[in-house]
């Protein structure tokens, strides 16, 4: 087999997960389709909410390597008022905004935290792949919505218990101190998050 043939049947073995969200205490709705490529993963994701008393909707694309460190990430809001926000990451905590400018402030942070998503809390999940009764504490880039201001803040994720089929995990801001119990499922997808999110599909 030539080298092309298997880029191009490498390039074909794609997974992709299908899930959606909503808020437990507000009206909304998360669809993300998470594409798993041997090349990249790709999070696609299209949310509708209600934040600060005002409907939004909101369209964002995370890109990772195989280890789940984020490359890039793209947000659009509320398109009649577009904000939009664009990302890279060279995979070592460093950050330039759409036009290469490098972006100090976030120096260090390796995963991404899109407020109104429950998504974005597979990254470190993932990337870490702690195990029951290890913790981390991490720098992550906080992504508010529908601002889109990106800010550095400090997480910590301690693995609680693990079963065949599921997860749990405390997600802990050490900037505000809220904290919430996580479950999620063999792919690091959160299938319940406190009262907070709800995953509706797969049930």
């Amino acid at each position: 087999m030539s080298s092309s043939s298997r880029k191009a049947r490498d390039r074909g073995a794609q997974t992709d997960h299908v899930v959606m969200w909503k808020p437990c205490s507000e009206p909304g709705l998360e669809h993300l389709t998470l594409r798993v490529s041997s090349e990249e993963i790709i999070a696609d994701g299209v949310v509708i909410g209600v934040e600060l008393g005002q409907p939004f909707r909101m369209q964002y694309t995370v890109r990772c390597d195989r280890t789940f460190t984020v490359r890039s990430v793209e947000i659009a809001c509320n398109p009649r008022l577009l904000r939009r926000l664009v990302l890279h990451h060279d995979g070592s905590g460093n950050w330039t905004d759409s036009g290469g400018a490098p972006l100090l402030g976030l120096r260090g942070c390796m995963d991404v935290d899109i407020s109104v998503s429950p998504f974005t809390n597979t990254l470190p999940i993932r990337r870490l792949g702690i195990k029951p009764g290890e913790s981390a504490e991490i720098n992550v880039v906080y992504i508010e919505v529908p601002g889109l201001e990106p800010s550095s803040e400090r997480q910590r994720y301690t693995c609680l218990d693990a079963s065949s089929g599921a997860t749990r995990y405390r997600y802990e801001s050490l900037v505000s101190g809220f904290s919430a119990d996580l479950q999620v499922d063999r792919e690091g997808l959160v299938t319940r998050y406190a009262d907070v999110f709800e995953r509706v599909w797969p049930a």
